[in-house]
């Protein structure tokens, strides 16, 4: 079902360099040591399961290109400010973010989700890697309390966690507390500071759940927009363009799927957004055949529930809006 009370973070890898650090993806011992459910839904009769048929399935379908209108949101990069493992909070905020967009048929402002407040509060990964299934667990638990995931003006990427040694990551409190959700600064110091916000945009999540295997996959994508998914990020290292037939041979990184498409050579291949710039790949993306590089093995996806589309007019240096906890 959902997240477990007293949710603790599982043990991480110890800290490597960059060079031979590329990610890592927990395993079903892993999440359910953190409190995550291995594989899980929010209900016991998912509602993936009450989705329209494949019977008509398109030869592609791509939401950044419906038409000529994309409804993807924007590509970041998980390694700047300094390298960081978090695929798996990359590809399940990118994907839930495109959702949203989705909802919006991809009019008004464009709302980017906050990858920092998960790093901060979500406990169900890190710089060194982390769940599939977790960050929608825990966006659903905090939706049920009454709170959603912050935008990401109001807590930035800053590539750092809590436990991580790496760069500046050690000079600052990456701790889940309310200036390390949503916050703001007034200007320099000594007569400045910087103050949590205790109203700020935000996004909930209604239902969330767990799939896997090509027509799962088709079938939810189609339906109700990209979905977050594990990979063989190996044989991508050095990719540059074209779509990759390798197989795969472990999970080790997580990405979010946007449609597919029909190749008169290799057949049918995955749309992928990747979390490594624009200046890798196909400007951030990557094409994949069906069945290739682990990429249909485990996948999670999520509605979005109420999101913040008119905010409450916080002053700039947020004092009408500031919450007790302060840091200076």
């Amino acid at each position: 079902m959902g997240l477990s009370k007293g949710l603790l973070l599982a043990s991480v890898v110890p800290a490597v360099s960059a060079v031979e650090f590329h990610g890592l993806v927990w395993n079903q011992k892993q999440n359910e040591a953190a409190g995550v459910v291995w594989r899980g839904n929010a209900t016991k009769t998912s509602s993936h399961e009450t989705l329209p048929d494949n019977a008509l399935l398109p030869a592609s379908h791509n939401w950044c290109d419906i038409d000529g209108k994309s409804y993807c949101t924007k590509s970041l990069n998980q390694h700047i400010p300094q390298y960081c493992g978090s695929c798996w909070a990359h590809g399940s905020v990118s994907a839930l973010g495109d959702r949203i967009k989705i909802a919006q048929k991809g009019e008004g402002i464009e709302i980017d989700l906050s990858v920092q407040h998960i790093l901060n509060c979500g406990n169900v990964g890190s710089c060194h890697g982390g769940s599939v299934d977790g960050p929608y667990q825990w966006l659903h638990q905090i939706s049920n309390q009454g709170t959603g995931i912050a935008y990401d003006t109001s807590n930035p990427y800053m590539a750092c966690s809590s436990e991580s040694q790496q760069g500046f990551c050690p000079h600052a409190d990456w701790t889940c507390k309310p200036e390390n959700v949503a916050r703001t600064c007034s200007t320099f110091p000594p007569s400045g500071f910087c103050a949590a916000l205790d109203k700020y945009p935000n996004a909930k999540i209604s239902d969330y759940g767990s799939i896997s295997g090509q027509a799962a996959m088709q079938k939810e994508i189609l339906n109700r927009g990209p979905i977050s998914c594990g990979v063989d990020a190996v044989p991508l290292l050095k990719y540059t363009g074209g779509i990759m037939t390798d197989a795969g041979s472990g999970v080790d990184h997580v990405i979010s799927i946007v449609g597919w498409g029909t190749d008169a050579k290799v057949g049918q291949y995955w749309i992928v957004r990747n979390s490594w710039g624009q200046f890798w790949g196909e400007m951030g993306y990557f094409r994949a055949k069906f069945g290739s590089l682990m990429l249909e093995e485990q996948c999670s996806w999520a509605v979005p529930g109420d999101y913040t589309t008119k905010n409450f007019p916080c002053y700039e240096d947020g004092t009408n809006c500031k919450a007790s906890s302060v840091v200076v």
